[in-house]
């Protein structure tokens, strides 16, 4: 019997098969929408054969695969009863199918298990959701090793992109050939980390940012995490990610449910601008929680100022020369606590600290207001030092496992979330704060990783990552007007489902522009510019201890949400000009770097990066040479994405005057600049560049004129 159900969006299908178990067997390019004249020849078209010496049937590569059902690969399910019911098979019971979303039920009466698999292809955006869930149905208790979800890919699908990083140098590329075998990450530090994000792309052999059919993934989660890509011997392939459980750290009494994170993807037959095309669409119309009708304020943050050298004198000096050049929100960072000299102490102690600030923060605040900025304040609840009054009050709210040595990170403990009286007292006193102050933001931060995290004598990650959800979501719901930044040591925390309950996330605490024109660009194909911190710092980067000009820390700052990271007051008049040239700059193409499209361009020369954002009347491109150009001359900008038919006038709004001096020419329009020119000619020809010294970029605006 043929059961199966066609989804279809605007640029994509998923076929999926329901019989014996629910499996996909078609998702790429948009199909017509199917008869089930049309599913009986799909199905015959696409029926394998059986090779000799296997299995005597075939096995489909179901959605949740299993070892009892001879899928030889990575489970979907590892589970057992004290070493029973180990080997489940999954059968399809019952589908109900509302619009877009499908939900399927399987069954195994033998191990009695049940299994729920929701998949929801959004029609506008082209972004898959898939989740499941597990119920054990059995009077004895189940422990649950894996349940992870998978998805399938075709055999062209043989090139994986993947992320490593670390503190200061986030998502950093690695392309893998993906043939035999398998390729994996896992994550054990807690959070999402700076290591290896929870995602990746998968296509064809040379996918690029605009050629190629690539398929991307994203695991919602903030916690410990394990993705994979294989390869089947028969040639299959298919992606998995899932939480990475740790021994013992789920266990179902009966009727107990396990509910997986939300893995996120999308297809793209136009490489990997589609993927950012589909994923920020997506973000936008379901994640975002702020109000989009509102600018996302450029801020000033005072850690790379000040650091924990706190003067309300100077502080104020710094609020005012903040308010000349722009900001319009204004957050003091580390420091302001009751003992908070260094990061050594007092971290639980949520009081301001009288002896920095006699009159409390109250008169900084009305400052900041007064100037016509939002204040906002640093914050890291889910820590403790081992000098703090609250550590000493109460060691029982240390986040380990009993017997063993805790070891401090960023000389801090953790605090366990869970214990029900730690939860409350935090809330209590973020709640005060917040009542008791005019604060519009929380840089909430994040700065070590998980070890051996137990609670009530069991590994505890999976319940220390939903506490801090519950935390998050009790805070938005009594304060919803207060916007919370999701920060960790920069990019240690960035994923969709801690984008729920936050607003913005820190990219990464390294400010050099060299360092972020790569961290953001991939940043970039997940999540759109409006989330995207991107800060201008001082001249000397605080992380590297690279030099770099305000010309190029300026134009690598404006494609993102803005800010400057640095003290006002100690720069110079020159300087203090050129970031308030940038913010305004930033301000005047805000509504279209906070809704347009945005878009790489592949390039011959892997030292440039040309980026911008577009929509239907304007466009934005940046060209940064990150290294020596690879060639005497700059490869041409062509702008394929321009109407062809339509006339468009190009205007150079910012060029880096120590580049004058290579060319006893330049490009003819960049002197007649504006200039008008017909799109095809944008297209097909393309834009003759300048040549730029390394590091340095320009920036371009195309007007449409009809």
């Amino acid at each position: 019997m043929n059961k199966t159900i066609q989804l279809n969006s605007q640029d994509s299908t998923i076929l999926i098969n329901l019989l014996p178990s629910p499996a996909i067997i078609y998702w790429g390019e948009k199909l017509e929408l199917l008869s089930h004249q049309q599913i009986e020849s799909f199905l015959s078209l696409t029926d394998r054969g059986l090779m000799q010496a296997r299995i005597d049937e075939d096995i489909p590569l179901t959605l949740c695969p299993e070892l009892g059902r001879a899928n030889f690969g990575s489970p979907g399910i590892e589970a057992h009863r004290d070493g029973q019911a180990w080997a489940p098979q999954l059968n399809y019971h019952s589908h109900q199918q509302t619009g877009q979303t499908l939900v399927i039920e399987c069954r195994d009466e033998l191990a009695s298990l049940n299994v729920s698999i929701e998949m929801t292809l959004d029609e506008v955006s082209n972004v898959l959701s898939k989740r499941m869930s597990v119920t054990n149905i059995h009077q004895d208790l189940l422990s649950l090793n894996q349940f992870a979800l998978t998805l399938p890919l075709p055999y062209q699908a043989n090139e994986v992109l993947s992320f490593h990083g670390r503190w200061s140098r986030e998502l950093q590329l690695q392309r893998t050939a993906l043939h035999h075998g398998q390729f994996t990450q896992e994550n054990r530090r807690g959070r999402t980390s700076h290591e290896y994000f929870p995602g990746c792309l998968i296509g064809e052999e040379s996918f690029s940012e605009q050629q190629g059919q690539v398929w991307g993934f994203h695991l919602a989660w903030s916690g410990n995490h394990r993705w994979k890509a294989e390869v089947k011997s028969d040639g299959r392939r298919l992606m998995q990610a899932g939480e990475l459980l740790l021994p013992g750290e789920v266990q179902l009494n009966q009727d107990e449910c396990y509910q997986t994170p939300t893995l996120y993807a999308s297809y793209s037959s136009r490489g990997i601008n589609g993927l950012r095309k589909h994923f920020h669409r997506f973000i936008r119309e379901n994640l975002i929680r702020f109000d989009d009708a509102k600018v996302r304020p450029v801020h000033l943050n005072t850690w790379e100022g000040i650091y924990f050298d706190h003067k309300p004198s100077y502080l104020s000096e710094m609020i005012s020369e903040a308010a000349k050049i722009g900001v319009e929100r204004f957050i003091i960072d580390d420091g302001w606590f009751k003992g908070r000299n260094n990061d050594r102490a007092a971290l639980g102690d949520w009081l301001v600290d009288e002896t920095k600030y006699p009159q409390g923060l109250s008169p900084q605040i009305k400052q900041v207001n007064d100037l016509g900025m939002e204040f906002g304040l640093w914050v890291e609840p889910e820590m403790f030092n081992p000098d703090s009054d609250l550590f000493r009050s109460h060691p029982d709210w240390l986040l380990a496992t009993d017997g063993y040595r805790s070891v401090t990170g960023r000389n801090q403990y953790l605090l366990n979330l869970q214990n029900p009286n730690c939860f409350e007292y935090l809330y209590g006193a973020l709640d005060t704060l917040l009542t008791e102050h005019n604060i519009g933001y929380l840089k909430w931060d994040m700065n070590r990783e998980i070890v051996q995290a137990s609670h009530l004598g069991r590994a505890a990650v999976h319940g220390q990552t939903r506490a801090l959800y519950r935390l998050l979501e009790k805070l938005n719901q009594a304060h919803p007007d207060v916007e919370i930044e999701s920060c960790s040591s920069g990019g240690g925390r960035m994923d969709y489902e801690i984008l729920r309950y936050t607003c913005r996330f820190w990219t990464s605490d390294c400010n050099d522009a060299l360092e972020r024109q790569t961290i953001q660009r991939n940043m970039s194909i997940f999540f759109p510019p409006e989330l995207m911190g991107a800060h201008i710092g001082p001249k000397k980067s605080h992380t590297t201890r690279r030099i770099h000009d305000i010309h190029f820390r300026g134009l690598t700052a404006l494609f993102g949400h803005m800010g400057v990271e640095l003290d006002p007051v100690a720069e110079t008049e020159q300087e203090k000009l050129a970031f308030k040239h940038y913010i305004d700059l930033h301000k005047r193409f805000r509504p279209l770097l906070h809704s347009g499209q945005n878009f790489y361009l592949d390039s011959q020369d892997k030292g440039r990066q040309a980026y911008g954002m577009f929509d239907e009347k304007q466009m934005l491109v940046t060209v940064a040479q990150l290294a020596m150009p690879e060639y005497m001359l700059m490869e041409p900008l062509k702008l394929a994405m321009l109407e062809g038919e339509s006339h468009y006038l190009v205007t150079l709004v910012s060029f880096p005057q120590s580049s004058a001096g290579l060319m006893k020419h330049q490009p003819a329009w960049t002197e007649e600049s504006p200039l008008m020119v017909k799109g095809s000619l944008l297209q097909k020809v393309g834009l003759s560049l300048p040549i730029l010294d390394p590091e340095s970029a320009i920036l371009i605006h195309i007007q449409r004129c009809d």
